[in-house]
């Protein structure tokens, strides 16, 4: 009784976060979703609303929801947002719609991807690589360009973005359809406040994250405060070892998990700095 109550729940928010705007949700696995043990249901939303943030507890169907931008002002880009949560629970508004309602108005057309939690890192990077290649397969009906598809994240989403984009070259699943005939690589890509980069032998960076001249260039962010603040230093040492791309901004004071919310100097510092580098990186 309890989890229908909380399905209910969830099912009221994302209507009013979701269809009541008319935003488009996408199932990335139409048929079986690989490795998933648990049968396709509706997302389930925890009742933890601390910070007024909406956490979703569980995902067994990955989706994504796209935000279009406005025809005058769309720039042919696109970006996938990944919320973190730890990969325990996707803190999906604060770090999810909320950025894409700002990126959509920017004019790139934005996907808030809902990735399986919880505990399930592996599935986790199938459902980016599967955001990625629906992206690029669809990209001529949307008025994107192919070789302007980006991924980012924030904490445990900015880990996915990470892997996601040094692990692009690993198959983890089998060709589903046309869209996996598509490459998983992102273009670029934008870590903020990243979180488990240095889970190698004393803080070091996370093995999996292997570096390679076909690494896409990287903006991240963080504060120095940050009790995951070594996970950005470690990657952009190895950015600049392998001469890939790379701007890092470190502030002194944030801490973790602000998202882009007014009040905080680090929510309202990086999304300047990240339509700038755009601008210079993918816009140019």
């Amino acid at each position: 009784m309890k989890k229908l109550f909380l399905l209910l729940l969830f099912s009221t928010y994302f209507i009013s976060s979701a269809s009541s705007l008319d935003r488009e949700v996408i199932s990335l696995w139409p048929q079986a979703v690989p490795g998933e043990k648990d049968p396709k249901s509706s997302p389930i939303i925890s009742p933890n609303r601390k910070g007024d943030t909406t956490r979703i507890a569980k995902v067994t169907d990955p989706t994504l929801t796209i935000y279009e931008p406005k025809p005058e002002n769309k720039n042919g880009a696109a970006i996938i947002i990944c919320p973190g949560g730890g990969y325990s629970i996707l803190a999906v508004d604060k770090e999810g719609y909320e950025v894409a309602e700002w990126f959509s108005e920017l004019g790139y057309t934005a996907f808030v991807l809902q990735y399986r939690v919880p505990d399930n890192r592996k599935g986790a990077l199938q459902d980016a690589q599967r955001a990625i290649r629906y992206v690029r397969a669809t990209s001529k009906h949307r008025g994107i360009h192919p070789d302007k598809i980006g991924i980012m994240g924030f904490s445990a989403g900015g880990s996915l973005s990470a892997r996601a984009s040094t692990q692009h070259n690993l198959t983890l699943y089998p060709p589903n359809d046309a869209w996996d005939t598509q490459s998983a690589r992102p273009d670029f890509s934008l870590l903020i406040y990243p979180a488990y980069l240095d889970e190698g032998a004393q803080n070091t960076l996370s093995p999996e994250l292997q570096i390679h001249p076909d690494t896409p260039p990287m903006f991240l962010f963080v504060a120095a405060d940050d009790k995951y603040a070594n996970s950005s230093l470690v990657m952009s040492s190895a950015l600049r070892t392998n001469k890939v791309p790379f701007e890092l901004h470190i502030l002194p004071y944030g801490r973790h998990g602000y998202g882009m919310r007014p009040g905080s100097r680090a929510a309202e510092t990086w999304p300047k700095l990240s339509k700038q580098w755009l601008q210079l990186t993918v816009l140019k």
